[in-house]
């Protein structure tokens, strides 16, 4: 690690993010190269890059820090009854956003949180088409790193810039009736929005690095598709709510899927319209 990452605030987050781009690495040869894909059980697809990403991370997580669990993705089939005596973890998807890899898209992360006692320390979200890679957590702050000798710091905004468009990000290939009206809704308060379409963790990337204002799931995801990004989120000044308001987390349960979500700045002047148009499809 470089100078750049000599001085982060906490001991495993440079060593996390060196992880993550040598797993970005390994998913790089398969990209674009017409890589078989296996349908698993969910109807989610899987491919040999996910698997290569998989087995890296883990290994290099267990190495660096022998006492903490490791529930990734392809390898989530762990009881609860194990689960829940955990008291730290790493939440990893190896390579979140595999249809638009697939699909020769550049819109693809590796994401690697830490949880303790079910809330996000940090989270790391690396890029590796272009080396870009986002980390942060609640109370550390937050950074971009194009490259291994570059970290920025990174905060959301609370309103566009003036001349700009209400933006909203959204899922490229999910969405959902609910998710249709809370837009509508909030089009009636805010004005035209501009929607900005974009693949995996990316969508809390842009509102963390102040490109875009909110980001609406009223559709399915899973755990390891949030965590990473909510801790970067958390650290430029966002948060991460349900539809009742209160801050997104990640206890053991039985079901890995996660509920609706709002992600958004923890100050913006609107977020008591969001939530009342939230609350409104619970």
């Amino acid at each position: 690690m470089t100078q750049a990452f000599a001085h982060l605030p906490h001991p495993l987050l440079a060593p996390v993010i060196e992880l993550a781009r040598r797993a970005g690495e390994v998913i790089l040869p398969y990209w674009r190269a017409n890589v078989s894909v296996v349908t698993k059980t969910d109807a989610s697809p899987v491919t040999a890059a996910d698997i290569a990403a998989h087995h890296l991370l883990v290994a290099g997580l267990q190495a660096l820090a022998p006492d903490i669990h490791v529930l990734s993705e392809e390898d989530a089939d762990i009881p609860l009854s194990e689960r829940s005596t955990w008291e730290r973890w790493w939440l990893v998807d190896p390579l979140d956003g595999t249809k638009e890899f697939i699909s020769g898209s550049e819109e693809f992360t590796v994401n690697i949180a830490l949880i303790e006692q079910g809330r996000v320390v940090f989270g790391v979200v690396s890029m590796p088409t272009n080396n870009r890679c986002y980390f942060g957590g609640a109370g550390l702050g937050a950074w971009r790193s194009d490259d291994e000798a570059h970290a920025a710091p990174i905060r959301v905004r609370t309103a566009p810039a003036p001349g700009q468009a209400f933006t909203v990000v959204a899922s490229r290939r999910h969405t959902s009736p609910a998710q249709e009206r809370l837009l509508a809704g909030l089009s009636e308060s805010l004005g035209d929005l501009q929607l900005t379409s974009v693949g995996s963790s990316l969508k809390f990337c842009l509102l963390a690095e102040g490109a875009a204002d909110c980001y609406p799931r009223l559709a399915p995801t899973s755990q390891w598709d949030t965590a990473a990004a909510q801790g970067v989120l958390e650290g430029a000044g966002g948060e991460v709510l349900d539809l009742a308001g209160e801050t997104f987390s990640y206890p053991s349960r039985e079901s890995l899927l996660n509920t609706s979500f709002l992600a958004l700045p923890a100050n913006a002047p609107w977020r008591s319209k969001l939530l009342a148009l939230a609350k409104s499809e619970l």
